[in-house]
Parts: C-alpha cells; sequence; structure tokens
C-alpha cells in the first residue's frame, strides 16, 4: 500500500520523513526523549537520528507490507511534527486494526490526539474498509480513556493479560 495523506482539519497527516525538505528525526528524538512518551510507549528506542532513521524507515516498510499505516500528524503551515498516529497490526483480509497515538509534549491538551485518531479511523473504515479498530491503553493512561470516548470507541474492558509495564490493559473498540 501506498502511504496517503489525510486533511484532518486543524492538522494534516502525512508520512513520517528524513529528507531534505522535511526531517521529522530530531522531533521524533525528542518526543521519545520525554519521561510520559516513555512511560507508555515501550517498544521503541529512539536515543538518536540513526535509531530515527531506522524508525521512520520501518514505518515505511510497515506501509509498504500492508502491515501498519502510520502518518507523522502534522502542524499545516511549518510540517511540524506533532505526533503519530497510526493503524497497526492490520488484517485487511478480516477487516481490523488496533490504533495507536502518541503527542508531542508540547502539544498536547490541544486535541490534536483525538483529531488524528478520528481521521486516521475515516480513511480505516472508508478507504480499507475496516469492520473493527481496537484501542488499548494502560489503566492509568486517563488522556487515552478520554481519546478513545471522544472517538466514538466503545469499552470493553481490561485484559487479561497486563502490559509491558505490569499495569491493566484497557480495550475499547469501534465499528464501521
Amino acid at each position: 500500500m501506498e502511504p496517503v495523506e489525510i486533511n484532518a482539519g486543524e492538522y494534516y497527516l502525512r508520512q513520517l520523513r528524513a529528507d531534505k525538505a522535511l526531517d521529522d528525526r530530531p522531533a521524533l528524538v525528542a518526543a521519545f526523549a520525554d519521561p510520559t512518551h516513555r512511560k507508555y510507549v515501550l517498544n521503541y528506542r529512539l536515543r538518536d537520528l540513526d535509531e530515527a532513521t531506522e524508525y521512520v524507515a520501518l514505518r515505511a516498510a510497515q506501509w509498504a507490507g500492508d502491515e501498519r499505516c502510520s502518518w507523522a500528524v502534522a502542524e499545516p503551515t511549518t510540517g511540524d511534527l506533532l505526533g503519530e498516529v497510526g493503524l497497526r497490526d492490520l488484517d485487511l483480509d478480516v477487516g481490523y486494526a488496533e490504533a495507536s497515538v502518541w503527542v508531542r509534549a508540547a502539544s498536547r491538551g490541544k486535541g490534536v490526539a483525538s483529531t488524528a485518531l478520528n481521521a486516521a479511523l475515516r480513511f480505516g473504515f472508508g478507504g480499507l474498509g475496516l469492520r473493527e479498530v481496537s484501542y488499548r491503553y494502560e489503566e492509568t493512561n486517563q488522556v487515552s480513556a478520554s481519546v478513545a470516548r471522544k472517538c466514538g470507541f466503545t469499552l470493553i474492558g481490561p485484559e487479561l493479560e497486563p502490559a509491558p509495564t505490569g499495569e491493566r490493559l484497557i480495550r475499547w473498540r469501534r465499528t464501521a
């Protein structure tokens, strides 16, 4: 699948970039250095530009392999990276994905996550033909609970297996 750009109103969603025109790598390194971000995003470490380069390449490969649609949430006039939103664990045959979203510290509390996630969901249901999207987060992450509600997810409840942090994972679901 080729990456698509999405107009999300106040923001736009585009592929992560590391080129002469636009380089998201410094913003990625800064985002992954944030203690709040590190608390909830455990499966990636971006400590320098080389690791950020690998991350950008991974996201491009995941698009190409129909594994994950991942977008940089960008400020429309400057292109600055505000966060990332995605539909991961894609199963296009079954019509399923799991949503993920994070926002840089300076952009939190402005509706970036819910705006971006709603745009990604519209693409998933309309463009990809998904029938169900799940959203999970650690129980103490009340910001994610708010995002789930704002994006029209229905609470399913706690999962049996804890998160890698040891916290309970809370699952929500949205259907087409």
